[in-house]
């Protein structure tokens, strides 16, 4: 038995089991095993269960007070973003538009779709999140998806490249013969890199779009697409792709945040799956966060981060945001009737099934990650840090992973089996090559950019706004400052 301070003697060990956690097996069932193993062998989970027997040479990793679970999965990041970490923190929807769709993304080279890409393959990881969706909706050449490809089979974790370019019409760049070559040379779709295409419908009448759902059925490749986008997209970008018959159980709706009944309908029965953002939808304006409007409809549910230019990059976030705002807008609804919620319908346990399974069916995975389960690929998460507080006691521990865990509690990740994180720190993760990427990236866009846009388009205007008089004002000291008239 290897001792799994050892990180090197784990990675290269035969097969490595946790020992005595609590497991969220996340199987159909949901069942929780308390003191329990998890054996990986290889590439799989060999077995699940109490004082697991273990093959000669084995690495042991005590995985005793922590919370060992399947990898979390993210259906729609912009990785290329992440270079730009917080830049757009205070940014609308608009802003945000306007900044990357119309200005300034066009200025983006391969180099920096790159270094984005790698930057955020590493962080995904770090976090326990093994599965990710890049939507990757600036590759304005195939140079730049060349690129995207690169970083992502350069990180060990499992990516889908979102192929999309908001500098040209999807009927544009999807029919090209460049975008045909490179899907054929670098889009080969296994379960360690899949596939989608990614692009919106307008509602334009004419559904100029069609021609790129036609590449996408040519190509057996999964649309995901923004919908229900306030402002952006709408219902009739829905009706259109119904009618039209691209509304498939492939598709993958991000946000759905402001859709009509109808819309929902028509997703829940051409069996479509969600991609839910709430720290996104809360924060820029695509609409309230849309869990609890797709519950009522049976659209089946997964989470996603939407992009580390505004937001955190990890599952934990995204668990704690959603399950949140769903129960936010449940007591809300209750208060408008003059009612009471007494007993919430949205439990821990659901979302965190979204940030697992959810999303392993979103992107048709289901039979190969998302659950530990005997046979399924090893992707698996040890949550565990002796050294905080806020790790113990566990006692629901569906409601300690999202509402107490963080990601820097995250102990160990392993990816197709692979040892990626050990002992809370990446393994043989080159950052110095990743930051000097993005600094370069940085260095680039601010000297094309130059200093006042670079700064203004971190510092958009403050509008005007004015404190409502106050009728309870019993003091007159207008010159003290604890004080205010």
């Amino acid at each position: 038995m290897t001792d799994s301070s050892d990180t090197q003697s784990v990675a290269g060990a035969p097969a490595v089991v946790f020992r005595g956690g609590t497991v969220l097996t996340m199987d159909e069932r949901r069942t929780v095993l308390e003191n329990a193993d998890v054996l990986v062998v290889g590439e799989r989970v060999e077995a699940v269960g109490p004082a697991l027997e273990v093959p000669e040479g084995a690495a042991e990793i005590d995985a005793s007070g922590g919370i060992v679970m399947p990898g979390m999965i993210d259906t729609h990041r912009h990785m290329w973003q992440t270079a730009l970490r917080g830049y757009g923190a205070d940014w609308t929807l608009t802003q945000y538009f306007v900044w990357n769709y119309l200005e300034h993304g066009k200025h983006f080279r391969p180099q920096d779709i790159y270094a984005g890409n790698l930057l955020s393959g590493l962080e995904a990881l770090e976090a326990g999140v093994t599965t990710s969706v890049d939507w990757s909706h600036n590759l304005q050449t195939v140079e730049h998806g060349e690129a995207a490809v690169d970083a992502l089979e350069e990180v060990p974790g499992r990516f889908v490249l979102a192929y999309g370019n908001i500098q040209a019409g999807p009927w544009e760049w999807a029919t090209s013969p460049d975008f045909r070559s490179f899907v054929e040379r670098r889009m080969k779709r296994t379960d360690m890199l899949g596939f989608q295409m990614a692009f919106d419908v307008t509602g334009d009448p004419a559904f100029p779009e069609k021609a790129a759902f036609e590449v996408a059925r040519e190509l057996g490749a999964p649309v995901t697409t923004h919908a229900g986008v306030w402002g952006a997209t709408n219902d009739d970008g829905i009706r259109l792709m119904h009618d039209h018959g691209f509304m498939t159980p492939e598709t993958v709706y991000v946000h759905a945040a402001t859709l009509s009944e109808d819309s929902y309908h028509r997703i829940a029965a051409t069996g479509g799956h969600a991609s839910v953002s709430a720290e996104s939808e809360s924060s820029c304006g695509q609409g309230y966060p849309s869990s609890w409007a797709l519950r009522r409809y049976g659209v089946p549910i997964s989470l996603s981060v939407d992009t580390s230019v505004w937001w955190s990059g990890d599952a934990f976030s995204a668990m704690r945001s959603t399950l949140s705002s769903d129960r936010t807008r449940e007591h809300h609804e209750a208060h408008a009737a003059n009612e009471t919620v007494t007993h919430i319908g949205l439990r821990a346990a659901d979302v965190v099934g979204w940030a697992t399974r959810g999303g392993a069916r979103a992107l048709g995975l289901d039979d190969v990650v998302g659950s530990l389960e005997a046979g399924k690929k090893a992707d698996v998460v040890l949550i565990k840090n002796d050294a905080s507080p806020v790790m113990f006691p566990v006692l629901n521990p569906y409601g300690h992973v999202v509402f107490q865990a963080q990601r820097g509690d995250v102990h160990t990740v392993l990816v197709n089996g692979r040892l990626v994180k050990h002992e809370h720190r990446l393994v043989d993760a080159d950052l110095a090559k990743a930051r000097a990427a993005v600094e370069d990236t940085i260095e680039h866009l601010r000297s094309t950019l130059g200093e006042d846009e670079w700064l203004a388009g971190m510092s958009p205007e403050i509008p005007e706004s004015k404190v409502l008089d106050n009728p309870y004002t019993y003091t007159d000291y207008a010159d003290s400052s604890t004080h205010r008239r």
